[in-house]
């Protein structure tokens, strides 16, 4: 059996799938205009149950493209980020993440700013408990306890802590009522 290589599909031709999906095409017909097997066309639309997802679009929130070219020629001045800030009607703590995030003040650039910000942006995000076994194994052990969501929740920074040997600036009352909830 010969085996194709990959296919990436463009936007334009994910758009007439989607289109033709609507219409009431079946995978077959619609792998037959790609001249590609009916799976790759089903891993695209099952990706979203078979629901056309809305285009992807910036928050009102977002700063803008022009507003990183403004921070961008302000870092190169030399000006500060308050300066930065009270021209741009935003937050300081705004203008500074957006720096800190994107390479610092001596590396600072628009275009990549707002490209990794674009991409940051992408859902779904991957779950912490599928990245960290060690937590997942916590919380499975707190369920089992019969604990709530919110008490579990509530105790994880000191129970990462605890995992992890990492020393927790906590009070000790913070610790030991977190260790009540463990032993009755």
């Amino acid at each position: 059996m010969e085996y194709r290589a990959r296919t990436y599909y463009t936007n334009d031709q994910k758009a007439l799938m989607w289109e033709r999906w609507k219409e009431g095409w079946t995978l077959h017909q619609i792998a037959q205009l790609f001249n590609r097997a009916h799976t790759s066309v089903q891993g695209i639309l099952s990706r979203t149950g078979g629901i056309r997802p809305p285009a992807r679009s910036r928050s009102d929130t977002a700063l803008t493209l022009a507003e990183r070219e403004e921070i961008s020629r302000a870092m190169v001045e030399g000006q500060s980020i308050r300066s930065v800030a009270a021209r741009l009607g935003r937050a300081p703590p705004t203008i500074s993440r957006e720096i800190k995030r994107n390479g610092g003040q001596s590396d600072y650039r628009a275009i990549g700013a707002d490209s990794a910000a674009w991409d940051r942006a992408l859902r779904p995000k991957h779950c912490k408990l599928a990245a960290d076994r060690a937590l997942a194994r916590i919380v499975t052990d707190k369920l089992r306890l019969l604990w709530s969501p919110e008490q579990i929740a509530g105790g994880s920074s000191i129970l990462i802590c605890a995992t992890r040997a990492i020393a927790c600036h906590t009070r000790p009352s913070t610790v030991a009522s977190s260790f009540k909830r463990v032993v009755p």
